[in-house]
């Protein structure tokens, strides 16, 4: 039988992408009374896709053009949304400007790489946004003195399955991207996301930070120690790539927050809790249960388990504390991937019902 072979995951593009296209387009419509569709720009790594434009609006002072968003294979908020941009002459000698429209949120807290008040269109698509405008311009013998709008229909709404309520960017999503191109199923957008949670939490002058896998745990610990959303990192899977920033760029007190079966695996070494990537180890729990005081049926039944939690329910059911034995081991993991970092961990382990069967706290100072 032959084996079937996986599909190849199509790329797509990022908003930052879209919106260079739109403005593009827009501003060579301004100066030429005509749109370029489709519209082709130039990324980062010098890939020249072209873009099909989904609304044309020439005005006698204005040009409107917008993208569909394709990202590709991959499970993206903002799959087929639009991106408009909205181009207008502005004050000669200002060059390049930038409005938040419809959809598009506004940064209103420190910590991002955008001051307070600014529309969160990212740095790379504002660069790449520039450029393009200023080529246009050249090409024409003017300067590329405009406002640029970027607006999402929906975005408001859109930005709730977002982190960006939690980084203080309100009333709609951000216009991301550093390379243009979506990788399918890619870990850097969320890793990205974890790295500003961090930056928001520090320049709040928060000594006590809280990370999750999931929403259960999250909420046992924000309400367990009372803490701000802007406190709370969306750890997911990722405990490496948020241990890894925090070595760099320290808080005080960190609080992971789980469900046994992930943090069994940190406990274990393994830094990417995702159960693609990592596995529960069915012996080496069997290991600790014995170096509990475990023996004979427990073990046994413990070594054939199809999850972590039946070896949990064992474990409890005979009065063995395993819980707080893997939160010990998952902070002994954690507190050495920070090195020598000044981050002092406390691991709570809730179960699906939302309680805490497994804790390791704060070390006592020395």
């Amino acid at each position: 039988m032959t084996q079937k072979q996986p599909k190849e995951l199509r790329r797509g593009w990022t908003t930052g992408a879209c919106a260079t296209a739109a403005s593009k387009a827009a501003f060579s419509a301004l100066l030429e009374g005509r749109f370029p569709d489709p519209v082709q720009i130039t990324l980062p790594k010098g890939q020249t896709p072209s873009f099909s434009l989904a609304r044309e609006e020439l005005g006698q002072d204005f040009a409107i053009a917008s993208v569909i968003k394709d990202a590709g294979d991959d499970p993206d908020v903002t799959h087929q949304a639009m991106i408009e941009s909205r181009v207008e002459f502005g004050t000669p000698g200002r060059g390049v400007c930038f409005r938040a429209g419809e959809g598009v949120g506004t940064v209103t807290k420190p910590g991002l790489a955008l001051p307070v008040g600014e529309p969160a269109i990212n740095p790379v698509p504002r660069e790449m946004i520039r450029q393009h405008l200023e080529q246009v311009a050249e090409s024409h013998k003017t300067a590329a003195d405009v406002w640029v709008t970027i607006s999402v229909p929906g975005g408001k709404e859109l930005a709730l399955k977002t982190w960006n309520p939690r980084l203080g960017i309100r009333d709609g999503i951000s216009i991301l991207g550093t390379t243009g191109i979506v990788v399918p199923f890619s870990c850097s957008a969320w890793i990205h996301s974890i790295h500003r949670g961090i930056d928001v939490a520090r320049a709040n002058g928060f000594e006590h930070a809280a990370a999750c896998t999931g929403s259960t745990s999250e909420a046992f610990v924000q309400k367990h120690h009372n803490l701000p959303e802007e406190a709370m990192l969306d750890m997911g899977d990722f405990a490496g790539g948020l241990l890894k920033y925090l070595r760099k760029h320290p808080i005080p007190r960190l609080t992971l927050g789980g469900g046994f079966g992930k943090f069994s695996k940190l406990a274990r070494g393994h830094l990417d809790l995702h159960s693609g990537r990592s596995q529960v180890d069915f012996e080496w729990l069997a290991c600790q249960l014995e170096s509990l005081g475990a023996s004979g049926n427990i073990l046994e039944t413990s070594r054939q388990a199809n999850t972590a939690a039946e070896v949990l329910e064992l474990a409890s059911n005979a009065g063995i504390q395993l819980g707080d034995r893997i939160a010990q081991l998952a902070r002994d993991q954690a507190q050495k991937k920070l090195h020598d970092a000044p981050v002092s961990v406390e691991v709570m382990i809730i179960n699906r019902e939302g309680f805490l069967v497994g804790h390791a706290p704060f070390p006592e100072k020395s």
